[in-house]
């Protein structure tokens, strides 16, 4: 006996993701990771303005700032292991508590104890450390991947706008405010950090519930129960593995670098960090104020051109958040290497409106650069080990720094700026160009996209 079948309809399209923005979950992790920033940038100026007050000298001041780049440099790595050991709503509570703890210390330690403010700053720079890479897979977990690049877009906006805007509300509240009240203030910023966002795992339990929901749709078809684990399943290793010793540090550690080291493309990518962070960025961060002065004769060059680089960030984040590359990898890498823009527009005797648009330019670039950076790490890395490679990226690109600055101002006392300048500058374009060519960088991932190997 046969029957009729029933008819099918046609699937309607899926409707497009709805954005980011009116997400609740995304928009706590959001004003947590925005007070994160903003605290983070506030306090070396707020201890510039106990400089100017005199609460606290310039090489105390040289002796806070550099315990708190120690804090963060030792917290960081740390901070990875523990965020992929443990909760990483955990991880982020606790070291923005710590970091928050800091602020009453430092506030305490301002104008009688240099010692208590060297230890709050090495706290307050832990704090920071160990948050960094935890809010990084924090995101992975609370939004779903097609909406990630968006999500990446809005942190770093949020970021370069409290930088924009920042000096200006601190100044104006300087105005009415001391220096220990605003140190205080620091410490709220850190509360926020700690409490707004929420648990994470949003993204894993959706994934959860629609496996669910797949495994119970042929059963409930069947009638059948469900079949036990098998000795070789999944599930079977998961109960053999949980009574297992974990790990210890070190060698949770080695297998976060292990798993960087399986994909070239981020290992490309942070050799071109570098180049562009210690040299290009260090070369230009000493060059700018010295020719602002002996070439141009003005201090208005150098605060233009540092505003220009942070609207062209804030430019630049806004477009890639909707610009989908075809080959994203190659337009993150030229993204990078159009920081050489602003070392070379300081090597040439042009009028001051070039300087300030090269600066422009460099700051669209790197934020070309960042967005799908961090969007393709979150994609591309076992979830398990997110937190360690990112805070090898941390680690890397922020322990660098500071050396390069140590290293281009005695380079260009010897050699002069013109020589320094242009060596940093073929040093910003060619290293992203040679990082491009490494296998895997042209999409950052182990594979072309699905539409591209169809085509």
């Amino acid at each position: 006996m046969t029957t009729t079948p029933v008819p099918t309809t046609a699937k309607s399209p899926a409707p497009p993701p709805r954005s980011v923005l009116l997400d609740p979950a995304f928009l706590r992790l959001w004003a947590g990771t925005t007070a994160s920033g903003l605290a983070t940038w506030a306090l070396p100026f707020v201890l510039g303005l106990a400089v100017l007050h005199r609460d606290l000298g310039a090489a105390g001041l040289g002796l806070v700032l550099a315990a708190r780049t120690a804090g963060f440099l030792a917290a960081v790595t740390v901070g990875g292991v523990l965020a992929d050991r443990h909760s990483r709503r955990a991880v982020v509570l606790w070291s923005s508590l710590a970091a928050a703890a800091a602020a009453p210390l430092l506030a305490a330690g301002l104008g009688r104890s240099l010692v208590l403010m060297t230890f709050a700053a090495a706290l307050a720079g832990a704090g920071q450390g160990a948050c960094r890479p935890a809010f990084q897979a924090l995101t992975a977990e609370t939004v779903e991947p097609a909406r990630r690049q968006q999500a990446n877009a809005a942190m770093t906006m949020a970021v370069r706008g409290s930088t924009l805007a920042g000096p200006t509300l601190t100044a104006l509240l300087a105005a009415f405010l001391d220096v220990r009240t605003l140190l205080l203030g620091i410490g709220a910023l850190w509360l926020v950090a700690a409490l707004a966002p929420g648990k994470g795992g949003v993204v894993a339990r959706a994934a959860e519930a629609a496996a669910a929901a797949n495994a119970a749709a042929p059963e409930k078809a069947s009638g059948s129960a469900a079949p036990e684990a098998a000795p070789g399943s999944a599930a079977a290793a998961e109960s053999d593995a949980a009574p297992s010793a974990r790990a210890g540090f070190r060698a949770e550690f080695l297998e976060g670098i292990r798993e960087a080291r399986r994909h070239p493309w981020f290992l490309a990518g942070l050799a071109a960090l570098v180049a562009v962070i210690a040299l290009g960025y260090s070369a230009t961060s000493v060059a700018l104020p010295l020719i602002s002065r002996d070439r141009y004769d003005t201090e208005w060059v150098l605060a233009a051109a540092m505003t220009a680089y942070t609207v062209g960030a804030l430019g630049g984040a806004l477009v890639i958040a909707r610009l989908r590359p075809r080959s994203q990898g190659w337009a993150a890498f030229a993204g990078l290497g159009a920081y050489g823009v602003a070392p070379l527009s300081l090597i040439l005797p042009v009028h001051p409106a070039v300087v300030v648009a090269a600066y422009a330019v460099a700051g669209v670039g790197i934020e070309l650069f960042n967005v799908p950076w961090f969007t393709a790490t979150q994609r591309e890395v076992a979830p398990d080990k997110l937190a360690r490679v990112s805070s090898l990226d941390f680690l890397v690109s922020y322990g660098l720094a500071p050396v390069g600055l140590a290293l281009i101002a005695p380079a260009i006392g010897h050699f002069g700026v013109t020589p320094v300048l242009a060596v940093c500058a073929a040093a910003c374009f060619l290293v992203p160009a040679a990082a491009a060519l490494v296998p895997t960088a042209r999409h950052f991932a182990r594979s072309a996209p699905a539409e591209e190997r169809a085509g």
